[in-house]
């Protein structure tokens, strides 16, 4: 083969993985009811929620087509499933191998409609959601996760005094190159507080790992991030923090693992940027409708047809008998048919 075909061959083979990126979406621990299969297949980005939630047993609005995930107990799901997001970084060294797959064209995700599937089926028995974001001071709490993490500092003034406690992670994670004094630091390392904090509060309510609902936990990370800006990612402070928060994730899953029994899925996502940001849309329940130009209809949901069929047989069927008990009331004959008739007739004869 000529230079020539050469040149070729690496710009097709370029063209190829030039959606795959870097970033990998890896399987710390999983029951022996989710089946992950050891292979290289990329996953869509966008697509990770629903692997959650088809690990979990939910069902998805759009099939996923990915070998990476095999059909295992139905009868058997997690009862928890935790998944950490790492910006700054697009692979960690973990300290035991587990199952990492690549993640192509990485974009921002959110949990929400898994949250939302495990509220409506398990809205009785109040369920542990978590989804949480220390570095921008978003917390997200439902069901029994506010008596058990009432505690937990969520906001940047609570996680730095949260850090100069006896029982704080400073006592027991060698530090190397980080300082205590610089706040770049200061952040990475309240994160590592934040997932120590929360098996240390799920341990003191162990019961509710044992209960029917399944539990969701959602972190975002973003201090390796803040420490590659502020060092550099070939900096000995951003190699230290990076084996620092391997090790701290792998406790940590280990940890959630043992906490449920060896039933529930520990996932982390590593991202080196995301394509776009996520922009979470609210609208104003006083905000006036937005004229537009195109008739547009309304937009349906998957449940629509189904809806749809339900009552448009059942008010079929109700019409049919309405027609046909109206049809035998106006030809029944009242001497031979009805009971009152014959009744009152024989009563006046005896009169």
């Amino acid at each position: 083969m000529g230079r020539a075909g050469m040149m070729l061959w690496a710009l097709a083979a370029a063209a190829c993985l030039a959606g795959v990126s870097g970033d990998e979406f890896s399987v710390l621990r999983s029951p022996q009811s989710v089946v992950f299969r050891d292979g290289r297949w990329p996953i869509p980005g966008e697509r990770i929620p629903d692997i959650a939630a088809l690990s979990m047993g939910f069902s998805v609005e759009e099939d996923l087509s990915w070998p990476g995930l095999a059909v295992g107990d139905i009868f058997h799901r997690p009862r928890a499933t935790v998944l950490v997001t790492v910006k700054g970084v697009d692979k960690l060294a973990m300290p035991k191998d587990g199952i990492s797959y690549p993640v192509e064209n990485a974009v921002p995700f959110s949990l929400d409609s898994v949250a939302n599937a495990i509220h409506t089926l398990f809205s009785e028995e109040t369920p542990v959601v978590l989804q949480l974001a220390p570095s921008e001071e978003r917390v997200y709490m439902v069901g029994k996760a506010n008596s058990v993490f009432e505690d937990l500092s969520v906001t940047l003034r609570q996680l730095r005094n949260r850090l100069f406690q006896d029982n704080s992670v400073l006592s027991s994670i060698p530090l190397n190159s980080l300082s205590r004094k610089n706040e770049v630091d200061l952040l990475f390392l309240s994160e590592l507080q934040v997932l120590h904090d929360i098996s240390s509060l799920l341990s003191r309510h162990k019961h509710l790992a044992k209960d029917h609902s399944p539990d969701l936990y959602s972190l975002e990370l973003a201090g390796l991030e803040e420490i590659g800006k502020r060092y550099g990612e070939d900096s000995q402070q951003f190699k230290d923090a990076s084996q620092i928060l391997a090790d701290s994730l792998q406790k940590f899953a280990d940890e959630m693992y043992n906490l449920y029994g060896g039933n529930a899925v520990v996932e982390v996502v590593t991202a080196k940027t995301f394509d776009t940001p996520l922009v979470r849309k609210s609208r104003s329940i006083l905000q006036t409708a937005e004229s537009t130009s195109y008739n547009l209809g309304y937009s349906y949901n998957f449940n629509y047809a189904v809806v749809f069929n339900i009552i448009l047989w059942l008010m079929i069927g109700l019409a049919l008998a309405v027609i046909v008990i109206s049809y035998n009331l106006w030809n029944m004959d009242p001497g031979y048919d009805s009971i009152i008739y014959r009744m009152t007739n024989q009563k006046i004869r005896m009169d």
